[in-house]
């Protein structure tokens, strides 16, 4: 199983972190040791004092996918649930000032929290889907869809080009506006419309 995650997918988020506007999608990958089902606990890694979470639509790849037309694309996700992407934000900064990899900001141990609950995928209205993020009951991050700059279809065909995807593959599809800081004790709802699918604490 591998786990691909789109960066800069919300004008937003692009904006708010003060970076530009991708002109092609921004891919990078997590180990399987990354994931951490719903419910666990959060333990902010050693290596950072500025971990950032960032909410985001996950699609599970249903059969092999290899240059994929985006007119087909709909063929390869079924499914889809929330997810959370923690980004260690300073070393990320770091990384990013040396022009090296995000990896060690991304893919740690436990960074890709999975939603608990997988809905069926209907291509005409998954731009509708809303999503949202709550922080102690306080709305920290809400959005639909239709913000992504890349779509799924564009996703799946600029991602099939370079990788084959493979039955149970991850797809985190960006974050929009309103990433922040974790700290020990708080408590992080993600919802999908009035369905709760995540629900988890930071240690």
């Amino acid at each position: 199983m591998k786990i691909f995650a789109i960066g800069r997918n919300y004008g937003a988020h692009a904006a708010e972190l003060g970076n530009p506007q991708a002109s092609k999608p921004i891919v990078f990958m997590k180990p399987a040791t990354a994931l951490l089902a719903d419910g666990s606990v959060f333990t902010i890694p050693s290596f950072s004092t500025d971990v950032h979470y960032e909410l985001e639509l996950v699609l599970r790849i249903a059969k092999t996918a290899k240059n994929v037309l985006a007119s087909n694309a709909w063929d390869y996700v079924k499914h889809y649930t929330l997810g959370i992407d923690f980004t260690a934000r300073d070393l990320q900064s770091e990384l990013k000032e040396q022009r090296l990899p995000w990896e060690l900001s991304k893919a740690f141990d436990g960074s890709a929290i999975i939603g608990s609950k997988w809905f069926d995928i209907n291509p005409a209205t998954f731009e509708s889907v809303e999503f949202e993020l709550l922080q102690d009951g306080k709305s920290k991050q809400k959005a639909t869809a239709a913000e992504m700059i890349f779509g799924v279809p564009a996703l799946i065909k600029f991602v099939s080009t370079y990788f084959t995807l493979e039955v149970g593959d991850l797809l985190y599809t960006g974050t929009p506006a309103g990433v922040g800081k974790v700290s020990g004790g708080e408590q992080y709802i993600g919802m999908l419309g009035d369905q709760k699918v995540l629900d988890f604490m930071i240690r």
